[in-house]
């Protein structure tokens, strides 16, 4: 099939400029730029031929053409968990927010810690992913040999928690962590919070508050401090050790200044940041309660406003969601037994874009972090870009057309959003994945097209 996509704002590589898409299969064919159309035998001759083979025209005035969004952290449950969540139901949701690629974390049940475990979600995805996928391999303290047989092409990174465990996939041996942090093939993924400092902090509230702990105290619980000293022993170890380190959901100012620094050294050190960090801050607990209860913890407005100064400076220059969807009933909880993590890969873009008319961000900057950025750190193959023979997966926004229904009907197998009964004023219009229309006028065409992604490792 070819699609002719007219007349859009493409935004790609930090400028917007008026134009014409043309895909042909998975790829994009051509990109033409309305300052070119003075060249009228090109844009006449593409689209005469590309009418010729029965292309489809799509009308994109007023509308802005992303590449299609790439999360590089979620949490789909399967296999293990799928009464909350499954690759076929998230990957929906997925595009329906204009994400075409997403990446997998391993704390699944059973927790994908061998080569065979990461293929076997490869498996699953290639007959239900309504979106392009990877997996990530966890680590533990005895799986190095599983970690060194890792293919960089196909395993998009190991996942290490360090300090703070996820059943068993906790690393606190000196040695393996040595191991895997200098001889990894693949780049080494962090969940940075010292489980000891959260520990005695959680004891202390208990013996304030009992079993009726506040939400409030969530940022004092899985504290800065936590966050810090974790961070701090992930970056000696991978100057230490020349690492190709990413660590995942940054929420304190510090750890920014930590990152900035290290990457004087080694610039292979980067970190990401979840939407939600820069969306919420602790002033909201008393609002939203278990429903924005995440690990590492949302914390105080000067961090908020860090990590929004981060995004623009460059320091940091990836945003994804940690998407990790759990029944409300769960969520409902007491804080001692509601389980943190909060579904938003439907409304992600939406939120940034949000933020561009608040003024905190530019569109490109947006494109960016969420498209852009993802691709080039880890290398994925003709992906995240707008660029001719790169696959043509496309993002088509209305930063006019208002969208409360999806707020209200989240289309998440658990059923609830923490951004239900607010009003975007932006929706996505069209997702295209691999060049078929999945995603057409706010609505799933019921086309399932996903691929695995490749790295050029």
């Amino acid at each position: 099939m070819k699609y002719i996509i007219k007349n859009g704002i493409i935004v790609n590589n930090f400028k917007s400029l008026k134009g014409t898409i043309i895909t042909n299969g998975d790829k994009i064919a051509e990109i033409i730029y309305e300052n070119e159309y003075a060249s009228k035998w090109k844009y006449e001759d593409a689209v005469s031929d590309a009418t010729n083979e029965q292309a489809v025209f799509i009308d994109a005035e007023g509308l802005y053409i992303f590449p299609g969004i790439i999360d590089d952290q979620v949490h789909f449950r399967e296999p293990g968990a799928e009464h909350k969540a499954t690759i076929e139901s998230e990957s929906k949701a997925a595009v329906l927010g204009g994400v075409t690629g997403f990446m997998d974390m391993p704390n699944n049940n059973p927790p994908a810690i061998t080569i065979e475990a990461v293929r076997k979600k490869y498996d699953i995805a290639k007959t239900v992913s309504y979106s392009n996928y990877a997996f990530y391999l966890g680590a533990t303290n005895n799986n190095i040999v599983e970690i060194l047989a890792a293919d960089p092409k196909e395993i998009c990174g190991v996942k290490v928690f360090m300090g703070s465990s996820t059943g068993n996939m906790l690393v606190d041996d000196p040695k393996t962590l040595k191991e895997i942090f200098s001889k990894s093939p693949v780049t080494v993924i962090v969940h940075c919070e010292d489980e000891k400092t959260i520990r005695a902090n959680l004891q202390r509230c208990k013996e304030l508050y009992g079993d009726e702990i506040p939400f409030q105290m969530h940022p004092k619980i899985r504290s800065r401090e936590a966050c810090i000293r974790c961070s701090k022993k992930a970056i000696e170890l991978a100057l230490k050790n020349k690492t190709d380190l990413h660590i995942l959901h940054i929420s304190t100012a510090e750890e920014i200044d930590m990152i900035c620094e290290a990457k004087k050294i080694n610039n292979k050190i980067s970190g990401e940041i979840c939407v939600h960090y820069l969306w919420f801050d602790s002033n909201d607990y008393s609002k939203y309660g278990s429903k924005i209860k995440c690990n590492p913890a949302i914390k105080e407005k000067s961090d908020k406003d860090a990590l929004r100064e981060a995004i623009k400076s460059g320091i940091v220059n990836i945003v994804a969601t940690d998407h990790a969807p759990h029944l409300k009933e769960e969520k409902m909880n007491k804080y001692l037994n509601a389980p943190s993590g909060l579904p938003l890969i439907r409304h992600s873009l939406q939120m940034m874009l949000e933020l561009v008319k608040q003024g905190i961000f530019t569109i490109e900057e947006v494109v960016n972090c969420m498209c852009h950025a993802p691709a080039r750190r880890f290398k994925i193959s003709q992906r995240g870009y707008l660029s001719k023979d790169n696959f043509a997966d496309i993002t088509i926004v209305d930063l006019n057309k208002k969208d409360s229904e999806s707020t209200l009907h989240p289309p998440y197998k658990c059923g609830w959003s923490p951004l239900e009964g607010i009003t975007f004023s932006c929706s996505v219009i069209h997702t295209f994945v691999n060049g078929e229309l999945v995603v057409k006028n706010g609505e799933l065409t019921g086309k399932q097209c996903g691929k695995a992604l490749i790295f050029n490792r």
